[in-house]
């Protein structure tokens, strides 16, 4: 009897649904699957492959509504945020179709009297993708597009909390003709999910999720010669300047810590101000965030849902806890959420002040709604503790100084700097992480590159 996987809604503790895991046999044929099909699939002129990946664009976007009401029973986020994602992947995807015949064409290096030299870029073979919850069709678009695009065949592997992502990935793919074998699905355990990656029938894998799980699959694949591609999350700064636009950035900056109840890899979880603006910054930030709603994603005036699940909240309660115990300050009264409640996923924000780099609150990844605030004196001051973290996936600076921000910029540790935006990703730029925040690219024309490998010709025409 096969095992079953049981998606726990953080909305009510009901069993949302239930999914039989794949067996032994089932990952083979899928594997064969696979292989077979990506033999024809990579032979498919790149036109009619942005033809068949534009319907399937079109299929998924048409049941927006429905998709957005099973991301918030089978992860939590508000309904009145969810249909966003939709549109996100809708984003994302068209790009990656649009710029895929430049980005694949040959790479001619100059001419040469006698010969015909150029890179071409030629699909890897079979794509294993191992998505995560927390932004389930985001995360995943960016490897599954560009894969099919590239000529590849994928494999994706969901999060148990987001089953029916998968699913309607397929769906969508099948809606558009994609001819079969050359995308499927596997619901799996974390055996056979590093059994899948360590198979010699997959060519790259692309992972989100955590550090450990990031060891996990460097492990499983050690056995051959393949890359990775692996975001692995961040502990993502923010820096208030003294010329910042004070308005604009509380704003921003505290919806960039608190939207998807602070379950983002590249969310703010660290906010350094300084000196001079710290007290306003606070003020502002405060009041702003007394104002969310905690409640039932469910609930179309809910703009702050329950974590995914009681454990990711307690441990966020904890680091809380242990902030306060040595010396933070926290300025949030619980109490006045009133779907607050110890031992379920819903936690209310919190903001804290009195806090440094010894506490755990800012120095681990939160993945909450919890954001610690710290002064600082100088640029120079704050650059040293933004750079004072395992992580570098984004930073932020609010500034009305674009130099400065470049200036910064430069010497900071992370994957993308931003100036007066954060937790955003632009399709056009390129996506990765520096230190524990993972290796790799996705997006833009040069995350092509990591689904696909050169093959150089070099042809002498004249003898």
């Amino acid at each position: 009897m096969s095992e079953t996987l049981r998606t726990i809604s953080p909305v009510d503790g009901s069993v949302y649904v239930e999914r039989p895991l794949a067996d032994a046999a089932a990952i083979n044929t899928v594997l064969d699957r696979a292989q077979k099909a990506q033999k024809a699939w990579r032979n498919t002129p790149i036109g009619e492959r942005q033809a068949v990946l534009r319907r399937a664009v079109t299929a998924f976007v048409a049941k927006k509504d429905e998709i957005a009401a099973e991301i918030s029973w089978q992860m939590g986020r508000p309904i009145s945020q969810a249909g966003g994602e939709v549109a996100g992947f809708e984003e994302r995807a068209t790009y990656m179709i649009d710029i895929a015949p430049d980005a694949l064409g040959d790479y001619n290096p100059g001419e040469k009297a006698g010969f015909n030299r150029f890179i071409r870029r030629e699909a890897l073979g079979v794509v294993a993708i191992v998505a995560p919850w927390n932004f389930p069709y985001l995360t995943a678009v960016n490897g599954v597009i560009p894969a099919l695009m590239a000529g590849n065949s994928v494999v994706l592997k969901h999060s148990h909390q987001t089953p029916v992502c998968a699913e309607r990935f397929a769906e969508a793919f099948a809606e558009a003709g994609l001819p079969e074998g050359v995308f499927q699905y596997l619901h799996l355990s974390h055996a056979d999910t590093e059994k899948l990656m360590g198979d010699r029938r997959v060519d790259f894998v692309n992972f989100t999720g955590s550090v450990g799980g990031g060891h996990a699959v460097q492990r499983a694949v050690a056995g051959k010669f393949i890359a990775t591609g692996l975001e692995l999350g961040g502990k993502d700064p923010a820096y208030i300047r003294s010329d910042v636009n004070l308005d604009h950035a509380v704003e921003n900056v505290i919806d960039g810590a608190f939207f998807n109840t602070g379950q983002s890899c590249c969310g703010i979880e660290r906010i350094y101000v300084h000196e001079s603006r710290f007290d306003d910054f606070v003020e502002k930030a405060v009041a702003l965030v007394s104002q969310y709603r905690l409640g039932s994603p469910i609930d179309a005036s809910t703009n702050l849902g329950p974590m995914v699940r009681t454990s990711s909240a307690d441990f966020v309660r904890n680091q809380i806890d242990d902030a306060v115990a040595a010396g933070a300050e926290a300025l949030i009264d619980p109490a006045t959420f009133a779907a607050n409640a110890p031992g379920t996923p819903y936690l209310a924000p919190q903001v804290l002040i009195n806090v440094d780099h010894s506490m755990r609150v800012m120095s681990e990844e939160s993945f909450g709604p919890v954001v610690g605030i710290m002064k600082v004196a100088s640029d120079e001051d704050a650059i040293r503790l933004m750079n004072d973290s395992e992580f570098g996936l984004t930073a932020s600076i609010w500034t009305a100084d674009e130099d400065a921000a470049l200036r910064i910029g430069d010497r900071l540790e992370t994957g993308t700097v931003f100036m007066n935006r954060a937790d955003y990703l632009d399709p056009a730029l390129a996506w990765v992480g520096v230190k524990n925040s993972g290796r790799g690219c996705t997006l833009s024309k040069i995350g092509y590159e990591s689904v696909t490998r050169p093959k150089s010709f070099h042809l002498r025409t004249k003898i």
